[in-house]
C-alpha cells in the first residue's frame, strides 16, 4: 500500500497544506528518539525538495540537537479527515537560528514578514523521499480550533523571560547534546 516519491508531487502539496498537525521524528545513534506534534499554522511547503517550520518555545529543544548531530528529520502528517492517508517527509533538517539571514529570508518570504510570538527558531527540512501509505488506522476527529495555550505563555513572559527560559531549558538535550542555541551561525 506505500508509494514512495522522489519529491512532492502537486497532490501531495495540497494534502499537506490542508493539515492542522504534523509529527516530527529525530534521533541520533546515542540518544532517545524525539517525536513531537505541531500546530498553529507553522509549516510551509517552499518547493518540491524542501519545507519549512516555524518552532516555537518549549520544555525541551530535542530535534535541534539531533539535527545539529545527525540531521535525519522525519516529518509526518495523517488525515483525521476525509478519505485516510499518512504522509510522510524525509530528508535532512537543519536549524535556522533567528536572527540570522536564512530565518529572516522565509519569515518575509514564506510568513508575511509575521513573527509569532514565543518563535524559537526555523527549521529547514530538505528531502529525500516522500512516501505515503493507506492510513487506514487513523481514527477520524473533528478538527475544533488552535489551542492559543502557547501563544498566551509566551505573550506573558515577553522578550527577556522568553530568552532566559530559552537559555535554562533549551540549550541542552535531555541526553546532553548541545542545541546550538547560543551559537550565533545558522547550524
Amino acid at each position: 500500500m506505500a508509494k514512495q516519491f522522489a519529491h512532492i508531487e502537486p497532490a501531495h502539496r495540497d494534502f499537506i497544506e490542508r493539515q492542522h498537525i504534523f509529527f516530527t521524528a529525530t534521533a541520533t545513534a546515542g540518544s532517545r528518539v524525539n517525536l513531537s506534534p505541531k500546530g498553529l499554522d507553522g509549516l510551509r511547503v517552499i518547493d518540491e525538495r524542501s519545507v519549512v517550520y516555524l518552532d516555537h518555545t518549549g520544555s525541551g529543544n530535542e530535534a535541534a540537537a539531533h539535527l545539529r548531530s545527525d540531521g535525519r528529520l522525519t516529518i509526518m502528517f495523517c488525515a483525521f479527515e476525509g478519505a485516510p492517508m499518512i504522509l510522510r517527509l524525509y530528508g535532512q533538517g537543519r536549524v535556522l537560528q533567528r536572527g540570522g539571514a536564512a530565518y529572516a529570508k522565509f519569515l518575509e518570504s514564506h510568513f508575511s514578514g509575521v513573527e509569532p510570538v514565543g518563535a524559537r527558531h526555523m527549521v529547514l527540512l530538505d528531502i529525500d523521499l516522500v512516501q505515503t501509505s493507506c492510513g487506514y488506522g487513523v481514527p477520524l476527529y473533528d478538527y475544533k480550533e488552535e489551542r492559543p495555550s502557547l501563544t498566551r505563555w509566551a505573550e506573558a513572559q515577553g522578550a527577556e523571560k522568553l530568552d532566559a527560559y530559552r537559555r535554562e531549558k533549551n540549550v541542552r538535550s535531555i541526553d546532553g547534546l548541545d542545541t546550538g542555541l547560543l551559537d550565533d551561525s545558522e547550524a
